[in-house]
């Protein structure tokens, strides 16, 4: 076995991520790794990687217990990693990126020795046939391109594993099939591959085993050749089904919110249409990779805007800016409330009235009496734990800061909730209150836009769900008596 792991498990508070794992990936081997939003894959890819600790457990690499503390740790028994998020400069060239983590080459002690660095990188692209321009910035290469450039950093420090987390992402069907070629070009040379993805048809394309997690637990490993994509769905799903009787209320009229074939600049977002209904939750559910998140960054301005129309109560927003959306009544809680959401050092009133701030000045004067009445307001009516408005946001728990991102989202009378994870790291309490915000707000008149990767979850929050694959949108499901294995089938379906 190339890498073994015996009864691994890691524990987050008095959460597992991971328990009880006996997994191994064999010499030689295509090794596809499956599994729900938040089955555990990341979790397993970081402790080979060295990124978390395991609680629990041993792993084995060639035979050998080893003990991956750092990244480097994993990079010197020959496991290299791919993410779906690269992990390139860029404002490096290619020759330096593929140096990052490796020993610089020095013609003197204060010069390095790029001709040789070069000369070594261009040496093994030949082997594998690879083209990449090296001299241009990361920055300006394609996203596959950016791949193989990593792919070449892992060939160079001798990978014995490499390790594929979602690498098709943002990558067309024609460059997909380059990285193909050049994943069984690997593997046919010595590297045994860990493929994860949430497309089955490249799993079945590609690997020898599969190996299927499920809440934190590997349910099984089977044959490649012994089972279809239906099976290893059984084997994915507990088959929820959804049982809010609000689902069988029909959505009627126009909707006050739309979008028409949009695609995001990163390439993520390929062709998303949707329309969402005053009144409506609607769900947009798709696994990762699929283009969720960039999708609803770009509509609302946080990121470019490749092509595609917007439209709010009919009137199409062109050139979208967070400020043109608040404006315009569309507001979004962002799925990583401390980076892009609070100012952690700030008090809470300079959260809450972070986005309507201009309002509180008249004549000249900032109204602080007026903020601090309008803040209060928000806190008792959202219940927010806290010492007063002056407390420092940091100082919260993470439910109650999640809460301050919705007071300050509803400071502006919003029309459209776009919500990108709402209640991820919440508790149980939480959870429910933010629920029944959205829906108070729904029946109100907003509509709500609602990603979460918690399959269960859309199913009792949502009226309808579309889904996402592959940066583009298909289905759109009305939540009656839905399971998570019919939706699931749709995520998976070949397209």
């Amino acid at each position: 076995m190339i890498i073994e792991t015996k009864h691994l498990s890691k524990r987050f508070g008095n959460f597992y991520a991971l328990e009880d794992i006996n997994f191994a990936v064999q010499e030689g081997e295509i090794h596809g790794l499956v599994g729900e939003n938040g089955a555990g894959k990341s979790t397993l890819i970081k402790i080979l990687t060295g990124v978390y600790h395991l609680t629990n457990g041993e792993i084995f690499v060639s035979g050998e217990k080893a003990n991956i503390q750092t990244p480097s740790d994993s990079r010197r028994l020959g496991i290299s990693v791919i993410h779906q998020d690269r992990n390139i400069v860029p404002a490096f060239n290619g020759v330096e990126n593929v140096y990052l983590g490796l020993d610089v080459l020095k013609r003197h002690i204060t010069s390095v020795d790029f001709a040789t660095m070069k000369a070594n990188v261009q040496k093994v692209m030949v082997q594998y046939q690879i083209d990449i321009p090296l001299d241009k910035m990361a920055r300006d290469l394609t996203p596959p391109q950016k791949t193989m450039l990593e792919i070449v950093r892992a060939v160079m420090t001798n990978c014995k594993l490499l390790i594929l987390d979602e690498p098709t992402a943002s990558l067309t069907d024609k460059e997909s099939e380059l990285l193909f070629a050049l994943i069984k070009k690997l593997n046919a040379k010595g590297t045994a591959i860990l493929y994860v993805s949430h497309r089955l048809e490249e799993i079945f394309q590609l690997t020898n085993r599969i190996t299927v997690f499920k809440n934190g637990k590997l349910v099984k490993t089977v044959e490649t050749k012994g089972i279809d994509s239906d099976g290893l769905i059984r084997l994915m799903t507990d088959n929820w089904t959804s049982t809010n009787e609000r689902h069988g209320q029909e959505i009627k009229g126009e909707p006050i919110y739309s979008i028409e074939h949009v695609s995001s600049a990163d390439g993520m977002a390929k062709d998303v249409s949707f329309a969402s209904h005053a009144g409506e939750i609607m769900g947009l559910f798709g696994l990762g990779g699929s283009g969720r998140t960039e999708t609803l960054e770009a509509i609302y301005g946080y990121k470019p805007l490749k092509s595609g129309k917007i439209f709010f109560k009919g009137k199409e927003i062109k050139n979208p800016t967070p400020s043109k959306s608040i404006q315009s009544g569309i507001v979004l809680i962002h799925e990583d409330r401390r980076g892009h959401s609070l100012v952690m050092s700030r008090e809470i009133k300079d959260n809450v009235v972070l986005s309507t701030i201009d309002s509180y000045v008249e004549k000249g004067f900032f109204n602080a009496t007026k903020e601090r009445d309008n803040v209060n307001t928000k806190i008792k009516e959202l219940e927010i734990k806290t010492t007063g408005p002056e407390q420092r946001t940091s100082e919260l728990s993470g439910g109650n800061q999640q809460k301050v991102v919705f007071a300050r989202a509803l400071m502006s009378v919003p029309k459209v909730f776009l919500c990108d994870e709402p209640t991820q790291a919440v508790d149980v309490m939480t959870r429910k209150e933010i629920h029944n915000l959205l829906r108070k707000c729904a029946d109100k008149g907003s509509a709500v836009v609602y990603v979460t990767s918690d399959l269960k979850e859309m199913l009792e929050v949502a009226d309808t769900i579309t889904i996402i694959a592959n940066g583009k949108t298909w289905e759109r499901l009305e939540n009656r008596g839905l399971t998570s294995k019919q939706v699931l089938s749709y995520c998976y379906q070949k397209r």
